[in-house]
């Protein structure tokens, strides 16, 4: 639910239905294939299988790879990147480091035999890559020599390391780390504890305002502070200290005698979610500088080639739910800052600068779609690579990663609707897949054809966006069951992606619609505030809108209507059933359901009241309760299933169990499913879990397919 710092640029699109062909795309339907129905086919198992299984299944997502942090070499020679496998023994994501001669395709393993492996990062020579990993036990920093294939363990670390970044010279490794402190301590047991006596844990003390945190649980008290080692090993030397998180990614001077990192050095650094500066760190010394003195977050240091300029992202914070991440540069004392491309209506993502220092590269998402573009110190913008897509496998979200080398090469993860992230690279005006990780999902199984529709909102003709998945072996003119599935967020983006949970519900016969309504990113900062304080509200008329394209396109079947979504899609789920009676069936997948509550128990409490809604509970409790859907629950006729993680700390389980209750409470049918051990961005981490939450939803939806009447009262 948390905001991502991303752009958007709104434009109004012809109401048409466009077909989206994925690179390479998965094996086709075969001509003689029956008519696709919500029936599931033939689950035939052993010697009675006559041929392969085509259609994907819950099984397939432990057979699921993809790629992230492609980091490519200074000469462009080389790209080294993350492999996530699922793996079906610890079923988990295993993460391994791959190299990649990008001359021949050549293949080899890096890291990642032994434990994890991740963040890999070349030397400025290109001779050692610099990596951490799991290896041996606890996260600590390895570097390979990549000429002898020697790696060496540099550090035996309390808490993992992270933001690593070379020295100009090659000879240091700097990072930032949790330095610990000693919890509070209020209280205590008697001191009479008879020897063998089994007692109760000690009292637990949280003094934090935020004391826990999503995928991270309860906060461990201290601070993030950076350290630098010696790039052959030796004792770490701690750089920075005081009660404050010192945060990467940190950028070195071109001298070596500086660091740049960012952080909010105030003594009320826990009240304000989202401030943070640039500061300038003299190794030699510790004299620390601050750089931007502005309201609002500035990070993401990064030192031009020539040392003269500092390159970085933020905006100035206007209380807005929504702002578009602007990229700046200043002199390297802070001095002459400018915003680059004020204009553009993008919110960027990811730098590098182009080794001519007179541009940068910066990722950005356009109507729902990741890419990277060239934006000159003049303000020019050249889009120079397009298709990105992230490692991210349920849903189909926008994102991914890149990295440049000094000849402009750009390596990036790519994919489309049918295919997770490859490794391509853009070189010499043409892009190369690199990589083939899923080629048993491409060469067997049939998925379900992506196609973009729009629809004008009834509400005031905004342009939606949407991209319906049908089921494998659709017959044009044929009518099929629909899902609507809303992204969380809000303000995030659906696109042309791969997405399991998609593909899982068109493998049984259903056409999935994925919709960006008001609310998303990349249509433009104004597309995105239009829910600012108003949130759910106009954004349901935008998805009502685009299910009756659906309808009206002849595809989707207006009797068989179901809605599911998750986070803040969890949230317009149930909004939407509070609204109407249109849909068969709901599936409410962490949602927020009382704001009140929300914003008092979820891990950003300076956040989500102040900047979403406009005030604190007890300043104004009117637009809390009226955003609520639990304001509406006394509406709700749709049988509705309530799904969270059993440790999620963004929407708490409190949330979904109010919401259960009370639909309990009113006699609607409901179930409450908790997925043991899943926060609320791990929810479909694990791939048994992923696939049986799938299952979960559509059982739901066949169970009521024809809908419910309540019982007559006496």
């Amino acid at each position: 639910m948390m905001r991502k710092l991303t752009l958007l640029g709104a434009s109004l699109l012809t109401l048409a239905a466009q077909p989206l062909h994925a690179q390479q795309g998965a094996a086709p339907e075969p001509a003689s294939a029956p008519a696709a129905t919500a029936a599931a086919p033939d689950d035939a198992t052993g010697s009675a299988q006559t041929g392969p299984q085509r259609r994907f299944t819950g099984e397939d997502l432990f057979g699921l790879a993809a790629a992230s942090d492609p980091q490519i070499s200074p000469d462009g020679r080389h790209i080294a990147y993350v492999r996530r496998a699922n793996d079906i023994m610890s079923d988990r994501a295993v993460s391994t480091i791959w190299l990649i001669d990008t001359q021949t395709g050549a293949e080899v393993p890096v890291a990642g035999r032994g434990g994890d492996a991740f963040s890999p990062r070349w030397s400025p020579d290109g001779k050692r890559l610099a990596y951490a990993s799991t290896e041996g036990g606890s996260v600590q920093l390895w570097v390979r020599w990549m000429d002898g294939g020697e790696a060496v363990k540099l550090t035996g670390l309390p808490t993992s390391p992270s933001s690593i970044a070379w020295s100009p010279d090659g000879r240091s490794i700097a990072y930032t780390m949790l330095v610990k402190d000693d919890a509070p301590r209020f209280g205590k047991a008697p001191s009479n504890k008879p020897e063998g006596a089994k007692w109760a844990e000690p009292l637990e003390v949280h003094d934090l305002l935020t004391y826990r945190a999503d995928g991270q649980g309860y906060i461990e008290p201290g601070f993030e502070k950076i350290f630098l080692v010696s790039a052959t090993g030796g004792a770490p030397r701690q750089l920075t200290f005081g009660p404050y998180h010192d945060g990467g990614p940190l950028s070195w001077s071109r001298d070596g005698a500086m660091l740049y990192f960012s952080a909010d050095r105030r003594p009320d650094w826990e009240s304000d979610p989202l401030e943070s500066n640039i500061y300038a760190l003299d190794v030699a010394s510790g004299s620390i500088t601050q750089l931007t003195t502005r309201k609002g977050p500035d990070a993401n240091p990064l030192v031009s080639p020539d040392g003269r300029m500092i390159a970085y992202l933020g905006f100035d914070d206007r209380l807005r739910a929504y702002e578009n991440t602007g990229l700046y540069v200043m002199n390297r004392d802070g001095s002459n800052s400018r915003r680059i491309a004020p204009d553009w209506d993008f919110s960027v993502d990811g730098l590098a600068w182009d080794a001519d220092g007179r541009g940068l590269y910066a990722q950005y998402d356009e109507h729902g779609e990741t890419k990277v573009a060239r934006i000159g110190l003049d303000g020019s913008v050249r889009t120079v690579a397009s298709g990105l897509t992230s490692s991210g496998l349920d849903r189909p979200y926008s994102g991914g990663s890149f990295s440049v080398a000094d000849n402009d090469a750009i390596a990036f993860t790519g994919g489309g609707p049918a295919r997770p992230a490859e490794i391509e690279l853009a070189a010499g005006g043409k892009t190369r897949i690199l990589t083939d990780l899923n080629r048993t999902l491409r060469e067997v199984k049939a998925l379900g054809e992506v196609r973009k529709i729009t629809a004008a909102s009834s509400v005031d003709g905004l342009s939606i966006d949407g991209w319906l998945t049908l089921p494998p072996g659709y017959r044009e003119g044929q009518r099929v069951p629909l899902i609507l599935e809303i992204h969380g967020g809000p303000f995030a983006a659906y696109g042309p992606h791969f997405s399991t949970d998609n593909q899982l519900y068109a493998a049984a016969g259903y056409a999935v619609l994925s919709a960006n309504p008001r609310g998303s990113t990349s249509y433009g900062a104004s597309f995105a505030n239009a829910i600012d304080k108003n949130y759910p509200g106009n954004d349901y008329f935008d998805l009502m809108s685009i299910v009756d394209r659906a309808i009206d396109l002849g595809i989707a079947d207006p009797d068989a209507l179901f809605v599911t979504g998750g986070s803040g899609g969890g949230v317009l789920t149930s909004w939407i059933v509070g609204k109407t009676d249109r849909f068969k069936a709901a599936v409410a997948q962490k949602p927020v359901i009382n704001w009140t509550t929300q914003a008092l128990t979820a891990d950003g409490p300076a956040f989500f009241g102040r900047y979403w809604i406009g005030a604190m509970p007890w300043e104004d409790q009117t637009p809390f309760w009226s955003h609520s859907p639990l304001s509406l629950v006394g509406n709700v006729k749709t049988p509705t299933m309530v799904v969270v993680g059993s440790e999620d700390y963004r929407t708490p389980v409190s949330e979904s169990e109010q919401y259960y209750t009370a639909l309990r409470l009113r006699g609607v049918p409901t179930v409450l499913v908790k997925v043991p051990g899943a926060s609320h961005g791990g929810i479909a981490a694990r791939p048994s879990q992923a696939a049986a939450k799938a299952s979960a939803i559509l059982a739901w939806f066949e169970k009521y397919k024809k809908g419910w009447t309540p019982a007559a009262k006496d």
